[in-house]
Formats: C-alpha cells, sequence, structure tokens
C-alpha cells in the first residue's frame, strides 16, 4: 500500500510530477477542484488554506520580536529536547543543503538552524525564527501540516500552497507531551526536492519520538489526562495509553473532570441535554459503552472518576492566575469542545473564554492580543483588535492591520467610532 504522507512513490519522475502540481495548484485557486496527481492529505490542506483565505503569494508573518522570543522560547518544553534535535539532525542542517527548524503548537519557529547559504535563502520566504507557519498564515507546508493532521508528512515543492514556497521540499513530525497528549509543536528538516525520499520522513518520525522519550524523564510519574480543548473529540491519556473519545462520550468525561465529587443521573442528564426529553436508559447506556473503554476509573452513585483527571482547560486556567495571558495562550488551542450543545460544556466552554478575553483586555501587551487576533476564533473579535490597536505605537508593525480591522469590524457590528 502507498503511504499517503510520503510525497512521492517509488519511480516517479520529480519534475513531471512538479509540473503536474503547478497545473492542479493554478486549477484550484482559480476555483476548480482538485485533480490529481494532489494527494488527500495535500488536497485537504489546500481547502484548509483556502478557507482560512492564506495568501498563495504572501509572506509569512513574524509574530516574536528578539526579546519576546527569546522568552518564549527559555519558557517552552521543547527547549529541553534541542539537544536531541542537533545529536540527530544537526549533521544534516550543517551540510549545506537542509534547514533543522522546530515550531510551537501555534506554527511559530523558535528555532531554525543550518548552513548560513540555506539560512539566507529560506529568509526571502521569511523561514525564520519567530515566523508562524502554521496553514492560516502559510498555506500547506510540513511542519503546518503536520500540525493541522497531528501527523508526520512531506510536502513537496508545488505542493505548497504558497508560490514562493514552491522552490523547497520539507518533512516534519508533530511533538506531543507523552504524560498529557498535548500538542507541543513540530520538527522539520527543509531543503531541496531530494528530501522527497522516505528516509527523510522516517528520520523526523524517529527524532520526534527520541524528543518525546527525553521530556518523559522529566515527568516519568503515570497521569491522566483529557485534551479537548480546539478538538471536537477528546484524547484522553490513561497512563501513557491514548483514548480517542467519541463526542458524547467527551462531553461526559468533559463534565465529570469538573466535578470530582460526583454528579447524580439527574444532574449529569440536564447538564448533557438541557431540558430535552431524555429516557435515563439513554444516558446508562452511554455511560455503560464509555466504561467499556475506560475501566475502572469511571465510578457511579454518584457518577464520578475514581482518580483525579487533569485536562487541559484546568491548565489553562492556572495558566491564567499564575502566568498571564501568554502563558495561557500557549496551551489554548481553541474554545472547548467547540461544536458541543450540552448546556453544561457550553457555560464552561464561554467561562474559560471569557475568563481568558478579560486578561486580555487588561494586559495592554500586545502580543498576546495579536496572537488572538491570528485565530480563527479571535479574527473578528472587535474589543481585543480595539485593544490591539491602542497597545501599538502608531508607526509599529500591525498598527494600520489593527485600525483597518476595527474600521471593518465596527461596520459589520453596526458600532460606530469612537
Amino acid at each position: 500500500m502507498v503511504n499517503p504522507w510520503l510525497a512521492l512513490e517509488a519511480g516517479a519522475d520529480p519534475a513531471a510530477r512538479i509540473a503536474s502540481l503547478r497545473r492542479a495548484h493554478e486549477t484550484f485557486l482559480a476555483g476548480g477542484p482538485v485533480a490529481p496527481p494532489v494527494r488527500p492529505v495535500v488536497a485537504d490542506s489546500w481547502r484548509r488554506s483556502a478557507d482560512a483565505r492564506a495568501a498563495p503569494d504572501g509572506t509569512v508573518p513574524v509574530e516574536l520580536d528578539d526579546e519576546a522570543l527569546r522568552a518564549h522560547r527559555d519558557g517552552h518544553p521543547l527547549a529541553r529536547a534541542l539537544p536531541v534535535f542537533r545529536e540527530l539532525l544537526g549533521a544534516i542542517a550543517q551540510d549545506g543543503a537542509h534547514l533543522l527548524a522546530v515550531c510551537d503548537a501555534q506554527g511559530r519557529m523558535l528555532w531554525v538552524e543550518g548552513h548560513p547559504g540555506v539560512r539566507r535563502r529560506a529568509e526571502s520566504m521569511n523561514f525564520v525564527v519567530g515566523a508562524r507557519w502554521d496553514e492560516q498564515h502559510a498555506g500547506t507546508n510540513a511542519p503546518g501540516t503536520a500540525l493541522a493532521a497531528d501527523h508526520a508528512v512531506q510536502i513537496f515543492a508545488a505542493e505548497h500552497y504558497n508560490r514562493r514556497v514552491q522552490r523547497w521540499t520539507c518533512a516534519a513530525a508533530p511533538l506531543h507531551d507523552r504524560r498529557t497528549g498535548r500538542l507541543l509543536g513540530a520538527v522539520d528538516i527543509t531543503g531541496g526536492d531530494h528530501l522527497a525520499h522516505p528516509h527523510s520522513l522516517a528520520l523526523v518520525q524517529a527524532t520526534a519520538r527520541a524528543a518525546e522519550a527525553h521530556l518523559a524523564a522529566y515527568t516519568p510519574e503515570p497521569c491522566t489526562f483529557l485534551t479537548a480543548l480546539g478538538r471536537d473529540e477528546a484524547l484522553l491519556v490513561v497512563d501513557g495509553r491514548r483514548l480517542r473519545l467519541g463526542r458524547r462520550h467527551s462531553e461526559i468525561m468533559v463534565l465529570l473532570a469538573h466535578h470530582p465529587d460526583g454528579l447524580t443521573g439527574d444532574q449529569l442528564a440536564l447538564l448533557l441535554y438541557g431540558e430535552r426529553e431524555v429516557r435515563p436508559v439513554t444516558l446508562r447506556a452511554e455511560l455503560s459503552r464509555l466504561r467499556h473503554l475506560v475501566g475502572p476509573l469511571l465510578a457511579s452513585r454518584p457518577y464520578r472518576l475514581r482518580s483525579p483527571v487533569d485536562t487541559d482547560a484546568a491548565t489553562v486556567d492556572t495558566a491564567l492566575t499564575t502566568g498571564g495571558p501568554s502563558a495561557a495562550l500557549d496551551g489554548y488551542p481553541g474554545p472547548l469542545l467547540p461544536l458541543s450543545d450540552a448546556p453544561g460544556v457550553r457555560r464552561l466552554r464561554d467561562a474559560l473564554e471569557a475568563r481568558l478575553r478579560r486578561s486580555l483586555l487588561t494586559c495592554g501587551d500586545p502580543e498576546p492580543l495579536r496572537q488572538w487576533t491570528g485565530t480563527p476564533w479571535g479574527e473578528d473579535d472587535l474589543e481585543v483588535w480595539e485593544a490591539l490597536a491602542n497597545a501599538l505605537p502608531p508607526h509599529a508593525p500591525g498598527h494600520v492591520r489593527a485600525r483597518g480591522a476595527v474600521r471593518r469590524l465596527r461596520e459589520v457590528y453596526g458600532v460606530a467610532g469612537r
């Protein structure tokens, strides 16, 4: 079976593939369908890039300046894994043809290393530290797509959404905290067309696994952790075992994790279904199926979790208290179970977002404000755009864009200018 994450199958002609990919890319940008030989993973990424209004000829933004970058890198978990990246990929990065890059979970480049000549060429497309290479800002690319798909992937030449990047080929793998399952970022190697080889994908995957094992040595104790921010199906990690839960089971686990003393059947039903009339047997069947998945973790009378379950939502809430909005945003990949309409989940989701926004609006720091407006859930947030425009000096980069966003959103919402 052909590996869908590899860019070229054995015997493929790279030059012919590039030509056909460019034709398919131009057809798609002109409003046509995605046609072969575009791989499904690339086709999905092109659609996400188009939906996010990524510019096919644009310049990737640099979001972290020297001071903000230094602080962010020093406090990031992946800083501990930097010796592993350099040991396994450093020699390749210094061979004059490749770059080693590591980004955070938002796609912001933390380290870009390699031969000075290759780095200078990459600077022309803003492949530099502090730049944001997620799909929303850079279109299809290996680190950004690895983050979006949560899987190691190669992106070959004209598979890149942005034409300015189509001279390059890259392979990247996502990095996780094995204790919690939290996505930490991605490791990438970037170079020429010769990287479209199975060895490059295997190499970044092996490097990611080695880095995760290295980081796990710092937190060896068993842990039960629920990840539900920015995803519709929660991930439960129990002593290193990863369980992807269905949507209803995700809602139940979120509610029980936030009610450690437990809930009666009636209370849980109200939080799940609201005033809708639902037969008790329906909830009991859901709980029975969930117990089959999580075993003795789920107890009854009342329904509760037998041992504490940490959650990414609680982690963000704690970060707001101890580290402020910047620290909280680093662990906030999106709203809590964003598609859930369970009343109890909606209340938890709205409360966390409200607290996060309050912290943003009162901090006066443009960096977390800019980070919020660069997300799908914050791009139309008028109050935050106004706070950002006020926080930026008149001649600072991004001030004109912030003022333009404020004017646009005031018109959309029918709000008079001040």
